[in-house]
Parts: C-alpha cells; structure tokens; sequence
C-alpha cells in the first residue's frame, strides 16, 4: 500500500464490509464525500489490493452444507516438494474453505464443510487421508456458531 489510510479510507471500508452493494451515491453519503472522489478512493483502494476482492456471503447452512468441521494437520515431512504438493492439494479440495499453516503443534488448520457427517468421512478417507505428506489429523465438528464475521476492525 502506498498512501496510509486515513479516516475516511477507514469509513468506506467499514460501510463497504457492512454492505458491498451500496451504490457510489449512497456510500460517499455515508462517508461525507461527493460521488468523484468517494469513487477514486475506493478504486485506489481495490487498485493497491487494500480491497482484494468483492463476493457475495453465502449461508453454508441454505445451501446444504451444514456440518462445519475444522481440523488440525501434521505432515510427516516439512520439505520443500513434499510440502508445496499438500497445499496444492488442499488448495484444490473446494470442501476446504480455509487453510492456515500454523506455528506451533499443528502444522495447518483446515475449515471445512460438508452436507453431512458422513460425506465429511468420505471426504476424509478418499480424499485427506491420501495424501502422501499426511503423518495426523485431527477434527472436530462445530456444534453451534458463536461468531462469524469477515469484517476486521477497522
């Protein structure tokens, strides 16, 4: 990023994070701008990857998927090939909506869903559990969601 953000950066952010179909009009009311430099703002901001992308939040429960499932993974071997394979793999499994490699006793966490118990233990077996790199996995089913956001503090 170029400029640092300043206030009103801070404000189309929050307002775009709230509602990203808020039309240029009613955001630089929001914000306190006219429409000109509320749209350069937002395009500076998009251009300098402050705002990565633009997606619509799905209900994974109103599309049938149900069981959020979250497990920690360790990998036999951290080299380099071995290593590069496992996330490409995982990369490539649309079940895993999230993957983080960790510091620490695990070496990744996965997020991922299912539209039932036992699709994830055939996911599990056919498709995690194959993979060469894989030493442990450990998961637990979410039973009730306290809190989720994609909104950062801003």
């Amino acid at each position: 990023m170029t400029e640092p953000l300043d206030a009103t950066d801070r404000k189309i952010l929050r307002a775009l994070q709230e509602n990203d179909s808020i039309s240029t009009t009613e955001l630089a009311a929001k914000v306190g701008l006219s429409q000109a430099p509320c749209w350069r703002r937002v395009k500076r901001l998009e251009d300098e990857g402050v705002i990565r992308k633009r997606a619509a939040l799905l209900d994974r429960e109103s599309v049938g998927l149900p069981v959020l499932i979250f497990t920690t993974v360790r990998l036999a071997t951290h080299g380099g090939r071995a290593l590069q394979e496992f996330e490409d793999a995982i990369r490539g499994f649309p079940e895993v909506i999230e993957c983080y490699k960790l510091m620490g006793a695990a070496d990744h966490v996965l997020k991922i869903v299912a539209p039932s118990i036992e699709a994830y233990e055939k996911f599990f077996r056919e498709k995690l559990s194959q993979l060469p790199a894989l030493r442990e996995a450990n998961s637990a089913i979410a039973l009730s969601e306290v809190k989720c956001t994609t909104a950062l503090p801003i």
